[in-house]
């Protein structure tokens, strides 16, 4: 039965981190938005479904089968042990869930930067609160999160080569993202700051070499960053300070 993903064609976005795990394991499924025929509104139909029991607040969302799983943490936690991308002890899936559960938090300050005021307000409607948000994201919140991280990797039992336990897992892959997305939203600080994090950014090469997701990064399914996505490159937001 093939896994169905619900999200926003054109951008990488949260759908992201789901395909990377999908594409990883190689597992059968279907991008439902990028279908021909199907798009977007085969997503609304769910979203705005007047009979559908568990209707999801937002995309993405996972259906498989008759069951439809939201949030991209809670998705993972489903998809891990089913994709061999979870730790096998029960204990420590909690662990790796909450991990993503921190890196969904980070994702959501990532936004902010540039829709600091009114996500229903263009970026060009908020640029200086924008400024401001960028400039504290970069001195404050990506030394935090990336600090963090970084000890989790470190202070690893099984070694500093996964996130949680002794082989790769959604966590490994997300925090592969999360790199990939801060690189190219702001080049200047994060190669300023590089030297802080050897583990994480030993981590991401690792992963990025990694058969399937080199393939997958190498094909037209793998979607370039741009400016309607979570993470975007505006020069001005960008800093060395």
């Amino acid at each position: 039965m093939a896994y169905e993903l619900y999200y926003w064609d054109g951008i990488q976005g949260r759908g992201e981190f789901v395909r990377l795990a999908l594409e990883e394991a190689g597992a059968d499924f279907v991008d439902i938005t990028r279908e021909p025929g199907r798009g977007t509104g085969a997503m609304f139909e769910i979203l705005e479904s007047e009979s559908e029991a568990h209707i999801p607040f937002a995309p993405p969302f996972l259906k498989h089968g008759d069951l439809i799983i939201p949030h991209v943490a809670n998705i993972l936690f489903y998809l891990g042990p089913r994709l061999g991308l979870a730790p096998g002890v029960e204990g420590l899936r909690h662990v790796a869930n909450g991990l993503q559960l921190t890196v969904t938090d980070f994702v959501a300050e990532v936004h902010d930067t540039h829709h600091p005021i009114d996500m229903g307000r263009y970026y060009e409607e908020q640029k200086q609160e924008a400024k401001a948000r960028s400039a504290a994201f970069i001195g404050q919140r990506i030394p935090k999160y990336l600090g963090y991280f970084e000890r989790v990797l470190r202070q690893n039992p099984d070694g500093s080569g996964h996130m949680v336990g002794d082989a790769l897992t959604y966590v490994d892959l997300s925090l592969f993202q999360v790199i990939e997305g801060l690189t190219y939203a702001f080049p200047k600080a994060m190669a300023k700051r590089k030297e802080d994090y050897p583990a994480l950014l030993a981590l991401h090469a690792a992963v990025a070499k990694r058969p399937n997701i080199a393939s997958y990064l190498a094909s037209p399914r793998r979607l370039a960053f741009n400016e309607e996505g979570i993470f975007r490159h505006y020069p001005e937001l960008d800093s060395t300070e």
